[in-house]
């Protein structure tokens, strides 16, 4: 018996990459994985089944069971859709692992409004649609008496967390997903659901679409590949499983590195009995200038 084994997990942008290392983990540790991918350019524009087909066709293969969803995670009605057809393939819901996402970097003075919206909706409505959807379900199981776990795991990226120059459509959105985690794990742990956030380092299309980095990535040798999707996937599999022991959490994780990730905390402070003024706080505030 695997980890996973009895449960049904949706998985977001499982055709390729990471999405795709989650599915063929999943179905190895012997969940049911509904495998959704638009299908997409790295821009989100087109669609194309064959990828979301043939990683239902790996996991078929290999003994498991996965159905393909076409639905676009950040249409209201299509995210419905998604968690649905799970309940009706598979006759539960117990993880939704948000994984898709597209790029359209440019910097800020150069960036168009729809290069910036289309960013925004694909990440972060695309994260929130269909955790709503599936929040409604598990609240619903909940109060009918269904008590069992249930996991929620998404994507953020050290571009959002660490802030990446000629990133800011994708960072706000990666940042604002790591907080939305956070919060979901707040309104959601009256209904046994846990909610993590992982931010990883691998060669996948999107990374490999930033310049410089397809040296860096480059597989080496005999040597341990720390740049590979499939090295991420078992700290999601653990953080989808029963196991997990974390809520609200976000990790760094690249090869065999899992990093937690501290969240936003107070520092140094000036404070006095009145109202400051400007004069005031330019002196005053030399004492926050951080220390290198």
């Amino acid at each position: 018996m695997g980890t996973l084994d009895g449960r049904v997990a949706i998985i977001t942008g499982a055709g390729r990459g990471l999405g795709r290392e989650h599915a063929l983990l999943f179905a190895s540790q012997g969940a049911k994985v509904v495998v959704n991918d638009l299908g997409g350019a790295n821009d989100g524009s087109g669609s194309d089944m064959t990828p979301a087909q043939q990683t239902v066709a790996d996991i078929k293969a290999m003994g498991g069971e996965a159905i393909v969803n076409g639905d676009n995670v950040a249409d209201w009605a299509g995210a419905k859709r998604m968690v649905d057809s799970a309940i009706e393939t598979f006759g539960d819901l117990d993880i939704l692992v948000n994984n898709a996402g597209i790029l359209r970097d440019r910097m800020l003075f150069s960036m168009a409004e729809n290069e910036w919206d289309s960013v925004i909706e694909v990440h972060l409505k695309g994260h929130f649609a269909p955790t709503h959807h599936a929040s409604v379900y598990w609240r619903e199981q909940a109060k009918a008496g269904v008590t069992r776990a249930r996991n929620l795991v998404h994507t953020s990226s050290t571009s959002g967390l660490f802030s990446n120059p000629g990133q800011s459509n994708y960072g706000a959105a990666k940042s604002g997903i790591a907080t939305f985690s956070q919060i979901c794990a707040k309104e959601l742990s009256r209904y046994n659901v846990k909610s993590n956030a992982i931010a990883p380092a691998a060669r996948t299309r999107l990374t490999m679409a930033t310049p410089g980095l397809e040296d860096v990535m480059a597989a080496k040798e005999g040597a341990f590949d720390m740049w590979d999707p499939a090295n991420v996937s078992p700290l999601v599999g653990y953080l989808a499983s029963e196991l997990c022991e974390f809520s609200g959490e976000t990790f760094y994780v690249q090869g065999g590195q899992v990093t937690r990730v501290q969240t936003w905390v107070m520092a140094e402070e000036i404070n006095q009995n009145d109202r400051w003024t400007i004069e005031g706080l330019a002196t005053a505030m030399r004492a926050l200038v951080p220390k290198s």
